[in-house]
């Protein structure tokens, strides 16, 4: 138990370190203030912590990203692709909560690379909807990392309970995404 109370922990500070980057680029490309831009996109953070469900916070998500300044043409373009395929919130956790699951063993660090790459493809499959992501990377869990029942039960129910923290940092970098799209494609 102590091990999952901090692992929660930890991956709340990655998810907030990871926004930060996000947005610390946004701003960079899009010539505008990360915190700016960061604070505007709150409410989505907020709606997806109540909903943990990245398709049920497009609305929100896209009327803030458009107070951030991006075109609502391009805007309704970017947020609902990015609610289905930009994970990296669920992504980061999923990487944290099995190495969690995996302390006192030996981690192969060629094993976990691969492991990480192929997640990175499967969460493109994941459904926007609450546990959708775990449930995509079961299989690779399994076959990758030989997690069995008992482990892969244990992953499910660590990463549900955080599921709101990923999801959060999902459709908020979302909005990161729409700023640095936005200005690529003004062509300024």
């Amino acid at each position: 138990m102590n091990v999952f109370l901090k692992t929660i922990v930890v991956i709340f500070v990655m998810t907030v370190v990871l926004l930060f980057i996000q947005f610390f680029i946004a701003g960079m490309v899009g010539k505008k203030n990360p915190l700016r831009l960061f604070r505007n996109m709150l409410p989505a953070y907020m709606t997806a912590l109540g909903t943990q469900s990245s398709a049920a916070t497009i609305p929100v998500t896209l009327e803030q990203t458009i107070r951030n300044g991006v075109r609502p043409d391009l805007a309704g373009f970017v947020i609902p692709l990015c609610a289905t395929i930009h994970l990296s919130g669920s992504t980061m956790k999923i990487v944290a909560c099995s190495m969690a699951m995996m302390s006192g063993m030996e981690i192969n660090f060629a094993q976990f690379a691969g492991f990480i790459m192929m997640l990175g493809i499967a969460m493109v499959a994941a459904p926007g909807v609450p546990g959708g992501a775990i449930m995509a990377a079961l299989g690779l869990l399994q076959s990758m990392l030989g997690f069995d029942e008992t482990a892969q039960g244990l992953m499910i129910a660590l990463y549900i309970a955080m599921d709101s923290f990923g999801t959060a940092t999902n459709v908020t970098g979302d909005g990161a995404i729409a700023v640095i799209v936005d200005r690529i494609n003004s062509g300024k």
